[in-house]
């Protein structure tokens, strides 16, 4: 696998850059130079914006605007907000939304739960209390579980959509859980420890944890669409973490930018982009490479 770097806009999430880790050594990347692509005009939201998400339809944006507690709906075909922006908890953070696009689940870090929100009326229904400092979530791929990591709870709480609850006691997991991602089969939910240099592997069966050794502080998680890799960034490393789902083991190593920090892998799986907070770019990773 090798690692592209292109532009991007400069993101500073969390604190001043680190040195990468001596004892993991990194595979190194390649830098072409790219032409920037066009930008469409800025659609105005709330202050603060951290998180978006696109329905899987395509029709809506979603944004999480955390310093006043809302989000933003845009229509994707028009390019604009749909106003006013719906009130969620305290200190919105993450949001995932429902497979078809009827719900979208949005953590309030500081409330201590997840707001659901009908999409069709753009109403917030209802507040599910969670764990301590929940700061993403994701459904899923059958749309009856969401997956919420409690920060300072340690633990991975488990809503079922349907009843708008929280099933079964939360999940122990690691240090200061942040991201989490479920595979395409819905039995696997990788979530990241940012304080234990791990990931934690929940079966979704059992609710039984496996844990697997990566870099420095991880933060985010994306599966690939054939549910074979997990890539994890790892924000003090400035690296990637490959984990063959098979083996639950990492197999690479990969050297992205300087505190990499989200990450997305294409449709098609040939692809992982990597957003690197602080050095202005996106690393792009050539997954069959």
């Amino acid at each position: 696998m090798i690692a592209a770097v292109v532009g991007a806009a400069a993101i500073n999430w969390f604190e001043p850059e680190p040195s990468p880790r001596p004892d993991i050594p990194p595979r190194t990347g390649t830098t072409p130079t790219v032409p920037a692509p066009p930008v469409i005009p800025s659609i105005r939201v709330g202050k603060h914006p951290v998180g978006v998400a696109v329905s899987p339809d395509g029709l809506r944006v979603y944004v999480v605007n955390a310093p006043e507690d809302t989000v933003s709906v845009i229509d994707a075909g028009a390019n604009v907000a749909v106003a006013p922006p719906i009130v969620v908890g305290r200190h919105p953070f993450g949001l995932a939304i429902s497979p078809d696009a009827r719900r979208v689940y949005v953590a309030n870090r500081d409330a201590g739960t997840v707001s659901v929100i009908d999409a069709s009326t753009k109403i917030r229904i209802v507040d599910i209390p969670v764990g301590d400092y929940p700061h993403n979530v994701a459904v899923s791929p059958d749309g009856r579980r969401a997956y919420i990591a409690n920060a300072n709870s340690d633990t991975v709480s488990v809503i079922d959509t349907g009843e708008d609850a929280v099933v079964g006691d939360a999940v122990p997991v690691g240090d200061f859980p942040f991201g989490v991602a479920v595979s395409p089969d819905g039995r696997r939910v990788y979530v990241t420890n940012r304080h234990a240099d791990t990931v934690s592997v929940i079966d979704t069966g059992d609710n039984t944890v496996a844990l697997i050794a990566v870099g420095g502080q991880p933060m985010l998680a994306a599966v690939s669409p054939d549910g074979r890799r997990v890539y994890v960034t790892n924000f003090k490393d400035n690296t990637v973490s490959v984990i063959e789902t098979s083996s639950n083991k990492v197999t690479a190593t990969i050297a992205v930018g300087n505190t990499p920090y989200g990450v997305a892998v294409s449709p098609d799986g040939r692809h992982v982009y990597v957003a690197n907070a602080n050095s202005d770019t996106v690393s792009v990773i050539d997954a069959d490479g």
